[in-house]
């Protein structure tokens, strides 16, 4: 007899669980606290990118949605190596050792994406946004390459569409408000006032960022004026629920996802936008320039390392600064190389063909403080080495107390641009302990019997930031996992 298997949420890791149990002939149904339109969680509102361990490009041209595209014989995709992811989470870790959850992450990355596209889930290139053109050839960086066709809304739809073909039931507008408890096993949900009774429960209902009590609580105060750029209905919800079951609160509760953002973005990436266009108030291009907080002074090294490696991180730098904002000053020598969220119908910036005329247009910054800071930051560029996006160049600065450590040009060529970036919030770090199964566990690390998660609300992964792609990829694997879990009750 089939097991019959609720899942609370949407997004990438839960339809992960559902399309994993579904291949152990479990009966599947997923619940959804949101209508339709939003639907999905934060899945929809990533770029769809997926980190993962590989050798070489040949290891995962089966993944891709269009396998003879003819860039692919002019493309260099490097390789990154399960050593190197190890070494990029390290190296986000603050002092502490690579957990048992970053392990499994890692071990399982490539094998998880494999499933993926086995359940034709397919992904192609991120080109426009991971790669730059160098001597005739596509250069691919900072080990991150392939993201779904359509972005997080496009991982969505297949991963939905996979689901479902296997049987898998949605409902919308159906939130789980509490679990059913028999002699300490979870034995379903209820949801709506209804009691509905299953073998087990996954949660992958997301973390609590979108909660503005919950992110003051377990994060500080200043995050209670944090933009949320995801969706509005990831409250902690599943967190509470599983701490009245008896779960182990685990993980790093101060830590969070978090993007520098245009200061002026709607609440939730702007809910009246097209969930693809909602990426566009991210603004990720700092390495390209400078930052400079409301003293006129700049607060980090904008070339530390690539992007990928930073922004998980600068969101919360930027939140911290006095006023909670912060200014990103380009010239336009990397005017073609901004993203395209710089130039977005809604991105709000403010430009002069003089860096005189530019200061003196910005608001709430001592402009006396601006002009001094990027006079001294000029003077101090490396001019000996060349500018060159595709590596970390080396080229600096020197004599600041904060050196700009690659890609320091001078900010020099007219017109000049700056955009009002403030902090916004994607996920939360602090969560749920599992096991190897997925289960989810309380004291002792004993297991509640019948009780799963995956995703966002699993602690013990991510601590001071992540390189960019690995949250999806986190998702999708222990989605795996609790879903093969829960279909064979292996809670041990």
């Amino acid at each position: 007899m089939s097991k019959k298997i609720i899942i609370a949420g949407s997004g990438n890791a839960a339809l992960c669980a559902g399309i994993a149990a579904l291949e152990k002939n479990a009966s599947v149904e997923i619940y959804e606290k949101a209508d339709q339109s939003l639907a999905g969680g934060n899945t929809k509102y990533t770029a769809g990118a997926m980190r993962f361990a590989y050798e070489n490009g040949n290891e995962f041209k089966d993944f891709l949605i269009n396998p003879k595209d003819q860039r692919l014989e002019k493309t260099e995709f490097g390789s990154y190596t399960k050593e190197k992811f190890l070494t990029d989470l390290l190296n986000f870790n603050d002092g502490s050792p690579i957990s048992e959850e970053q392990h499994t992450l890692v071990a399982k990355s490539y094998d998880t994406i494999k499933w993926l596209a086995s359940h034709n889930v397919k992904f192609e290139p991120i080109y426009s946004r991971q790669s730059f053109l160098k001597n005739g050839k596509n250069v691919f960086w900072g080990g991150l390459t392939l993201a779904s066709q359509k972005e997080g809304v496009g991982l969505f739809e297949q991963e939905l569409h996979a689901f479902k073909s296997m049987g898998g039931k949605i409902y919308y507008n159906s939130p789980v408000d509490s679990l059913i408890i028999k002699n300490g096993e979870v034995k379903g949900v209820v949801s709506k006032g209804e009691s509905i009774e299953s073998d087990a429960v996954i949660l992958a209902s997301g973390g609590f960022e979108a909660n503005t009590e919950l992110r003051k609580k377990y994060i500080g105060e200043d995050w209670g004026l944090a933009k949320v750029r995801g969706t509005p209905n990831n409250t902690g919800d599943g967190l509470i629920m599983a701490f009245a079951a008896g779960a182990i609160k685990y993980g790093f509760f101060k830590g969070c996802h978090a993007t520098p953002m245009d200061l002026y973005m709607k609440d939730h990436g702007g809910l009246d936008l097209e969930p693809s266009e909602r990426k566009n108030y991210r603004k990720i291009c700092y390495f390209l320039g400078i930052m400079i907080n409301s003293k006129g002074k700049r607060f980090l090294d904008e070339g530390l390392n690539f992007r990928n490696y930073t922004y998980a991180q600068f969101g919360r730098k930027v939140l911290e600064q006095p006023n909670h904002f912060a200014w990103q000053i380009f010239d336009s020598k990397v005017f073609d190389l901004l993203y395209e969220e710089y130039t977005f119908h809604d991105a709000h910036f403010t430009e002069a063909n003089t860096l005189d005329k530019l200061i003196s247009k910005l608001q709430n910054v001592d402009k006396k403080e601006l002009h001094k800071t990027i006079s001294n930051y000029n003077l101090a560029v490396d001019t000996s080495i060349e500018f060159d996006p595709t590596i970390l160049d080396g080229k600096t600065t020197r004599g600041l107390e904060i050196n700009k450590t690659n890609w320091a040009q001078k900010i020099d060529k007219g017109p000049f641009r700056a955009y009002p970036v403030t902090g916004g919030i994607t996920f939360t770090y602090g969560g749920l302990k599992v096991n190897k199964h997925g289960s989810v566990l309380k004291g002792s690390n004993q297991p509640i019997k019948g009780l799963f998660a995956c995703g966002e609300i699993v602690g013990g992964i991510f601590y001071n930031g992540y390189p960019g792609g690995s949250g999806l990829t986190s998702g999708a694997v222990f989605g795996r996992m609790a879903g093969y879990g829960a279909a064979n009750m292996n809670n041990d």
